[in-house]
């Protein structure tokens, strides 16, 4: 973060301002246990908490000074105070002031599934060439856009901000301080159907990204999402994809099971043979938007397709694991819905392997999809011939269980929780299996099931 005075932060926040207008901030926390000195702290308030308790802890802890909607009773003389309606809206408005002191070009993404994959593709392209600044973690929110934005520096060529959303105008707001010149949307799904009530709702709270759009600003679509096929806009669209439609072509498509895949990405101007180093055949649409951004940006052939094959899955995404005695371990146990678990479900089912396990949890937030979401995975188990399905959760026991039966999955253990399953699932996991891991983050932390695996003490 660039040096900041008080006085500019209040003029950005449209606040008051109570201390020393010459103080300088260049970092600010949110979590007062994780202050270090000269930092801004920024209380915020939360359905469960109030940051405005732990104001004098961050400044004794060595907080520079604070935003706050309500004023201590007494303030410090050697601290600065700047009072604002919403501390979380005045970190908003101080991000997006921030971001018009830079002209560098910045990429936003949203979608209901793989953001964080497109997120980490793009971004693997562009520093190929480019100092980028990429979305850290889950710091796709309200909060942690802001202090990803923050931290963009003079050393910085290029930005990938990933967006989440679970309501409208979640991404109007984010999109207000990201100012994309590249706007992507990786696809509509089912995720959020709890509280959007429909695709057609969350494709249009999608599309918000869109208003924040800079002059001269590119829209970067999946060219074979039905619904995102739909969207007309006052600007350039690139889809990408294996369509007819499609203006970045994706041809060639060579599924290489858990070694990843091939493709051909032809743009107007060049044709990429590219190696994918991830499974799945979804894997093409977030290389295909890497290579149309990076060529837009500049970037050589031969960087662009570097890039591609040094991908790296961000934290438990569909990761390829290999345990003792040749187990194979794919952990995709970050989160779940329809769409993704149908790719981490058709992965396993061309996993080369002696036998196929499928360790699946409840998917959370679908609304009306809930019962046809899990019964479509249930099915799909059957149809793939997977050899064992260990399910977890009420969902899982009232439609996916019945489902996989029905499709004839011939071995069905159902677990009220994960840790039920571990004497069953150390006693399939044979040498030479392969195993999936997937679920809704908060049914379960299969994570915490990896982590088992990788500490277990294989004697075979």
């Amino acid at each position: 973060m660039l040096p900041v005075t008080a006085a500019q932060m209040r003029d950005a926040v449209h606040g008051v301002l109570h201390g020393d207008e010459t103080l300088t901030v260049t970092a600010l926390s949110t979590d007062s246990r994780q202050i270090t000195p000269g930092v801004w702290f920024v209380p915020i308030v939360g359905e469960k908490f109030d940051g405005h308790d732990f104001i004098d802890k961050a400044l004794e802890a060595g907080a520079a000074g604070c935003f706050c909607a309500r004023l201590p009773e007494a303030l410090r003389p050697d601290k600065t105070y700047i009072q604002v309606p919403d501390t979380k809206g005045a970190m908003k408005d101080l991000a997006q002031w921030y971001r018009g002191q830079f002209t560098l070009p910045v990429v936003q993404i949203t979608g209901s599934t793989g953001k964080t994959t497109i997120k980490e593709m793009i971004a693997a392209v562009l520093s190929q060439r480019l100092n980028t600044l990429k979305t850290k973690g889950n710091f796709n929110g309200d909060i942690g856009t802001p202090l990803i934005m923050l931290e963009l520096a003079p050393e910085h060529q290029a930005a990938v901000i990933e967006t989440g959303m679970d309501a409208p105008g979640q991404i109007r707001n984010m999109g207000e301080m990201v100012q994309p010149d590249f706007a992507v949307i990786g696809n509509i799904g089912e995720a959020h159907m709890e509280y959007l009530g429909s695709k057609e709702a969350i494709l249009r709270a999608k599309c918000e990204i869109f208003e924040n759009l800079r002059p001269g600003g590119v829209a970067v679509l999946n060219g074979d999402d039905e619904l995102l096929n739909t969207v007309e806009l006052p600007c350039e669209i690139l889809r990408c994809g294996m369509g007819d439609n499609c203006n970045v072509r994706v041809e060639d498509v060579e599924d290489l099971g858990v070694n990843g895949v091939r493709c051909t990405v032809r743009t107007a101007e060049e044709a990429y043979p590219l190696s994918i180093p991830a499974p799945g055949v979804h894997m093409i649409y977030a290389a295909s938007m890497a290579v149309v951004i990076g060529e837009r940006l500049g970037l050589t052939k031969e960087e662009i397709c570097r890039g591609v094959s040094q991908y790296q899955p961000a934290g438990e995404r569909m990761r390829v694991e290999n345990l003792p005695g040749g187990r194979i371990l794919l952990n995709d146990s970050y989160n779940a819905n329809p769409q993704s678990m149908e790719a981490a479900i058709r992965i396993l089912a061309k996993t080369d392997c002696g036998k196929r396990i499928a360790m699946l949890g409840d998917m959370k937030e679908l609304g009306a999809a809930t019962e046809p979401g899990h019964r479509a995975m249930g099915q799909l188990l059957g149809e793939l011939g997977i050899d064992m399905l260990l399910a977890v959760g009420p969902f899982c026991k009232e439609y996916m269980v019945p489902a996989a039966k029905e499709a004839g999955c011939p071995d069905i253990r159902w677990y009220a929780d994960k840790k039920d399953a571990y004497e069953d699932l150390l006693a399939a996991y044979t040498p030479g299996s392969a195993l999936l891991l997937k679920a809704s983050h908060f049914s379960g932390r299969f994570d915490l099931v990896a982590d088992y695996l990788r500490e277990y003490n294989f004697q075979d």
